[in-house]
């Protein structure tokens, strides 16, 4: 079994003040496979205290080294990516090949556009032709807390550390207790790249002990998380104390309209897009809206799809998904299987229990729902689980009702053949993001919600900006 007890805090590996010993388990076999140690308040103050203590040497670092350090780190991560795969496919699950080429590949793909960005910002502009001596300028949010969860955690942790790395800002990373062993790689590879001792700092914990002592600790300025929408409401209540800014990258039930003129791949695009990754993604479209005329047919060829979904171990390699992450999320799922057959919704793939062929390990059955209606738990409930539910609709207008009646509202999918119609729905889907047609959006595009999937968004320019503040100067001289 692996140990690694420490933190990262002030440039070096320390001991946790208190041993609080924390098994992560493979949920393919629900073994422990590593031993971390859980942070208590003495290390998380010590790692905000480096933050602190390095936050005004690095804000003064000229930005452009601050893109160097970090277009350092790309040129490291390529070192450590088998190892990034390996961790990631063990602690959460991901198959080995999805993990090797989605999970590694999702970090330096952030990265680099934050490069990109950041070459092209502004941190000091003109207000504007009618006032020659104002100047805007962006600076460091200052302390910032990332607290990343286990489902894409490279995905997170890059959209966090690279932005904030830029920005000026120091921060102590809390990544999820379930994943946290590519996190500590990624540790090591900031020390390599050279990062300034106390600039990054990493503390290991739960959300209840170390993740409550960041987002209410009055010498943070920023909260980042990734996570539940419940955690992320306590996040915003324990914060709001201290009034820090608090960004939140909450959860998803997005809907996938599908038209009867829609491509012929559209419904298994959206079957397959649903599985991905075991369908533990916020931005899943996990419910299949699909025009009267097309539904039945859809619905046979969801179920076909899904029947063709095979299921594996995560160091099997190969195209099949893998486990959920741990017993509580397994637990959760099948409850929702159960209740979405209690409820009447008419299960035509997959179902309750685990795979033919596993007694054990977190597996799940690819499973789908077809006749189901909007007011149903499958339909209102975030599942995290590889779980679709389809809903009939005739018009236009019917699609645009039922997608919008959730209380979330992340990403939305539209299929259509017909232009006018695609950018009209794209207009009226109350949600941060829509891909439309299979298109995924493009480098530096920007990610995040709006209603409870949170506020704030990650990526590109945007990203960088959510961990700037702007000044405004009056009586600037041109120098």
């Amino acid at each position: 079994m692996i140990e690694k007890r420490d933190f990262y805090i002030n440039g070096q590996w320390v001991a946790p003040r208190q041993p609080n010993d924390f098994h992560v388990i493979d949920p393919s076999t629900e073994e422990p496979c590593t031993v971390i140690s859980l942070g208590g308040q003495a290390d998380t103050d010590a790692a905000v205290a480096a933050a602190k203590a390095a936050l005004p040497g690095w804000m003064a670092t000229p930005v452009e080294e601050r893109i160097a350090l970090v277009e350092k780190l790309i040129e490291i991560y390529p070192t450590r990516a088998e190892d990034l795969a390996q961790a990631m496919s063990m602690e959460m699950g991901a198959p080995i090949d999805m993990s090797r080429t989605q999970q590694v590949g999702a970090g330096i793909w952030h990265l680099k556009n934050f490069i990109r960005a950041a070459k092209n910002f502004q941190f000091e502009r003109p207000l504007g032709d009618h006032a020659p001596n104002d100047r805007i300028i962006y600076e460091a949010v200052g302390v910032a807390a990332l607290i990343t969860p286990w489902n894409w955690p490279m995905n997170q942790i890059t959209l966090k550390v690279g932005a904030a790395a830029i920005a000026g800002c120091t921060m102590v990373l809390k990544p999820s207790e379930q994943s946290p062993l590519n996190a500590m790689i990624f540790a090591e590879m900031m020390h390599e790249a050279g990062f300034p001792a106390g600039v990054f700092n990493l503390v290991n914990g739960d959300g209840a002990g170390v993740g409550t002592q960041l987002s209410g600790h009055p010498d943070v300025d920023m909260v980042s998380f990734t996570g539940s929408t419940r955690a992320g409401t306590a996040i915003s209540k324990n914060a709001a104390d201290t009034l820090k800014k608090v960004h939140l990258e909450l959860g998803g039930k997005g809907a996938n309209v599908i038209f009867a003129d829609a491509d012929d791949k559209a419904i298994k695009r959206g079957v397959l897009h649903m599985m991905n990754n075991t369908g533990q993604s916020c931005n899943a479209p996990s419910r299949m809206l699909v025009q009267r005329p097309i539904y039945d047919q859809a619905v046979e060829t969801a179920a076909e799809v899904a029947n063709k979904v095979t299921v594996g171990p995560a160091k099997q390699e190969g195209r099949h998904i893998g486990p959920v992450v741990n017993e509580l999320q397994w637990t959760k799922i099948q409850a929702l299987i159960q209740k979405g057959i209690d409820e009447g919704a008419r299960l035509v793939a997959g179902g309750p229990g685990r795979p033919e062929g596993f007694n054990k390990g977190y597996f799940v059955r690819p499973t789908v729902f077809a006749d189901a209606n909007n007011q149903m738990s499958i339909a209102r409930e975030e599942i995290f689980g590889p779980v679709l539910t389809m809903i009939p609709f005739d018009t236009e207008e019917e699609a645009i009702e039922i997608a919008n009646d959730t209380p979330y509202g992340l990403t939305n999918y539209v299929q259509t053949q017909d232009g006018a119609r695609a950018n009209r729905m794209a207009q009226h889907l109350r949600s941060g993001m829509v891909e439309m047609n299979g298109q995924s959006r493009a480098a530096g595009s920007p990610f995040g919600g709006m209603k409870q999937s949170g506020n704030g968004r990650e990526g590109g320019v945007w990203g960088l900006e959510d961990f700037l503040e702007v000044k405004a100067v009056s009586g600037w001289t041109p120098e």
